[in-house]
């Protein structure tokens, strides 16, 4: 018996998201962030929009869910997110003290894994959820982007 709202369930709510930046030229990544089975912040890149190199997913939802909670800290709170978080990100993640992260798309190159990023010890992770929707849909910006230019 599958859950109603389950990690696919969420994850699919930030690829809805991520569809949103990709038809603002934005780099498609999406997060929502989610306390108690509920959405509490839906976010995708800015950083075109904003002209705004912090402007990632992650950190406007962040940004999002700390002001619906009144609270700078994250607990019991989870954020999915289509692509693994970047070093940035991750900083931003440790200090909120977040509860879990659950990513879609591995980034090797960019990852804060790759760059040596560290999460809160209590924050636990859980990559590849979606990872091939998430992945086919950066895959297709970036092959549209290079054949506009």
């Amino acid at each position: 018996m599958v859950l109603p709202f389950d990690d696919m369930y969420f994850m699919k709510k930030a690829l809805e998201e991520a569809h949103i930046a990709f038809e603002k030229g934005e780099v498609p990544i999406g997060a929502v962030i989610v306390t108690q089975e509920r959405i509490i912040a839906r976010a995708h890149n800015l950083t075109e929009q904003l002209n705004d190199v912090t402007a990632h997913a992650e950190m406007q939802a962040i940004t999002s869910a700390a002001n619906f909670l009144g609270g700078k800290y994250l607990t019991n709170c989870t954020l999915y997110v289509t692509l693994e978080p970047c070093q940035m990100c991750a900083g931003a993640l440790y200090w909120s003290q977040i509860s879990k992260v659950v990513y879609g798309a591995e980034d090797p190159k960019r990852g804060f894994a790759a760059m040596g990023a560290k999460l809160h010890p209590k924050t636990e992770v859980l990559g590849g959820v979606m990872e091939n929707e998430a992945s086919v849909l950066l895959k297709r910006f970036f092959i549209q982007k290079r054949n506009l230019n």
